[in-house]
């Protein structure tokens, strides 16, 4: 990462409360078709969030603490912020003196651009200005929120114009917050009703809905040159799981999440 860092854009991409099981399930049954041909191996990788809830787990995100890997460690890290005694700092790792990630490629030269999906993301108030802060740029609408039921094919047409924008010589961190998989769900299925609610199976539409869009973001991030990418989830979502619903709770549902890292060559589909 430290050789990527300065060469290729970079692109993040949270598909916000995507519970692993879910992921897994549908990358294998071959619903999910425009992620898979990324996913290396076509699977994704199981992975423990930092965090149970989606502030928690991208101020962990942003200071360089990704998801783990689902197994004994250490494990190196692709960024960390220097300070003395990290084990997961290894040669290959971008370490950057700021207090977080953005601002430590916004010192690389990027230019850092965030577009909002969930609430900590939304502007209205204090805490939801905290995360988008972070960046040089930053966008959310209403049409980009957990309530719209197009919010991602929203959420890639201005990522289009904002890449579209840029010079051709300017490096970007482009992230994107997917509030798709988060609840309310139940308009992704169709038959599904507002009475009935959430459940496991209007996640899984909701995912399928997200891929159907995932080409364009990923064309876009690429247009200009090679993109290093990475798609993972925050936490996941409990359905009832052992009697426990929702997440910023300590359920596997929750800290379990895919996880994948890639590059995308120019004119990616």
């Amino acid at each position: 990462m430290s050789r990527v860092v300065g060469h290729d854009d970079l692109l993040l991409v949270t598909l916000d409360t995507l519970r692993f099981d879910v992921a897994a399930e549908l990358a294998e049954a071959g619903r999910l078709p425009n992620l898979a041909r990324h996913l290396p191996g076509g699977r994704w990788e199981e992975r423990h969030a930092p965090g149970s809830f989606t502030y928690a787990s991208h101020q962990a995100m942003f200071a360089g603490f990704l998801p783990t890997p689902a197994a004994p460690g250490p494990h190196p890290r692709l960024f960390a912020a220097r300070f003395e005694g990290s084990e997961s700092t290894a040669d290959g790792t971008f370490v950057f003196d700021a207090p977080d990630l953005v601002s430590g490629l916004a010192d690389a030269g990027y230019r850092t651009v965030c577009i909002g999906g969930v609430g900590f993301f939304n502007k209205r108030g204090a805490l939801g200005s905290v995360l988008p802060g972070m960046f040089q740029e930053s966008h959310w609408a209403p049409e980009f929120g957990v309530a719209s039921p197009t919010s991602f094919e929203s959420q890639v047409a201005r990522a289009e114009e904002v890449v579209a924008e840029l010079p051709a010589d300017q490096r970007l961190f482009l992230f994107v917050n997917v509030p798709s998989l988060h609840q309310p769900n139940w308009f992704h299925l169709p038959g599904a009703t507002r009475a009935a609610g959430d459940s496991r199976k209007t996640h899984a539409a909701a995912l399928e809905y997200v891929d159907r869009h995932i080409g364009r973001l990923f064309a876009a991030a690429s247009r200009r040159r090679r993109c290093f990418t990475i798609v993972c989830s925050d936490h996941g979502t409990a359905y009832g799981d052992d009697g426990w619903s929702g997440h910023r709770l300590g359920h596997e549902s929750v800290w379990t999440v895919p996880y994948a890292h890639f590059f995308l060559e120019p004119g990616a589909p």
